[in-house]
């Protein structure tokens, strides 16, 4: 009881001729702002389905996903965006068709995804070797506030290439879309490997 009552009388002095305050141990914890949150996301199951069409190549893709062919001008066959509402992302896919080029479609990738390298905080690559399937390729992770935040290439090499790219439709914000993305990099490993080459080739 004396502790306290000195304990009190130097408070009140100090509250005198400082900014500074004082509490005992008796004293309940000052109140500590709590850091900003963000809303939790409810996911949905993990299905996925099929993705078969005169397209040389199929896939198993999320049933929480739609496909939509790209209807931009400049499109080719077989160019065809994954569209993800509940996330507000769109995977970007596209086809070409391998003739002696395979290394220029490479570096194209490699430039792609170097593009967002001056916003991220460095890029991570993932190698990508199916050779039952003839499938090979890698998984660019780009860290930070990035408009696309994974990309990637597979291709057999000698005839097929697709390229993709997941872009979010709202301003990046890495710290509340990493939950995300994580997600969705698991759903977009699932289609590369169960990526599969049609033995015919769309002209």
């Amino acid at each position: 009881m004396k502790t306290n009552y000195f304990l009190i009388l130097f408070c009140t002095l100090l509250l005198l001729t400082t900014a500074f305050s004082c509490s005992s141990d008796d004293e309940d914890d000052a109140y500590v702002p709590k850091p900003k949150g963000y809303y939790r996301i409810a996911f949905p199951e993990k299905h996925y389905q099929l993705y078969d069409s005169a397209c040389p190549f199929t896939f198993e893709y999320p049933k929480y996903s739609k496909i939509e062919y790209d209807k931009h001008p400049m499109a080719e066959p077989c160019w065809i965006n994954l569209e993800l509402p509940y996330f507000k992302a769109t995977l970007h896919l596209s086809y070409k068709l391998v003739n002696n080029n395979v290394a220029k479609y490479i570096e194209d990738s490699r430039s792609f995804a170097n593009k967002h390298q001056v916003k991220s905080l460095g890029i991570d690559e993932t190698l990508i070797i199916r050779d039952s399937s003839k499938v090979y390729g890698l998984v660019y992770d780009i860290e930070g506030n990035t408009a696309s935040s994974l990309q990637f290439y597979v291709t057999d090499s000698t005839h097929h290439f697709i390229r993709g790219a997941l872009y979010f439709n709202v301003k990046p914000n890495i710290d509340s879309a990493k939950i995300v993305l994580e997600f969705l990099r698991k759903d977009i490993m699932h289609m590369i490997q169960s990526l599969q080459w049609k033995k015919s080739i769309a002209k």
